[in-house]
């Protein structure tokens, strides 16, 4: 099973990136999926998850900015991200787990993807 998130990459302030992950394996629809990053010196923080029917849940610093979708048939999930901002440095992380609640909680039974780097220069 894996997940692989690409998309990353340099971006100047109130830009937008749009991050994907494809995941493999397995079959994800009835998984909640999501993004978390880390920032140098923070803690991985949760940013946006989407449950198998659709219910998202997304941290207060995004919101109204970031959009998270998905593809069901295609095993992927998306993290759209408009009017980025410096605070938005760091590395994305894929993730998907059998709930929202186990994705959260960083449950161990959750699956992880690899990184993949946003910088938001002003």
């Amino acid at each position: 099973v894996q997940l692989q998130a690409f998309g990353g990459g340099l971006v100047q302030t109130e830009g937008s990136l749009r991050l994907s992950c494809a995941g493999s394996g397995r079959t994800f629809s009835t998984y909640a999926m999501g993004w978390f990053r880390q920032a140098p010196g923070k803690q991985r923080e949760l940013v946006a998850v989407i449950g198998g029917g659709g219910v998202t849940v997304y941290a207060d610093s995004v919101k109204g900015r970031f959009t998270i979708s998905r593809d069901k048939a295609e095993n992927m999930v998306y993290l759209q991200m408009n009017s980025l901002k410096a605070d938005d440095t760091a590395i994305y992380y894929c993730t998907a787990g059998p709930t929202i609640w186990a994705l959260t909680t960083e449950s161990e039974s959750n699956y992880w993807g690899q990184g993949t780097l946003v910088t938001v220069s002003s």
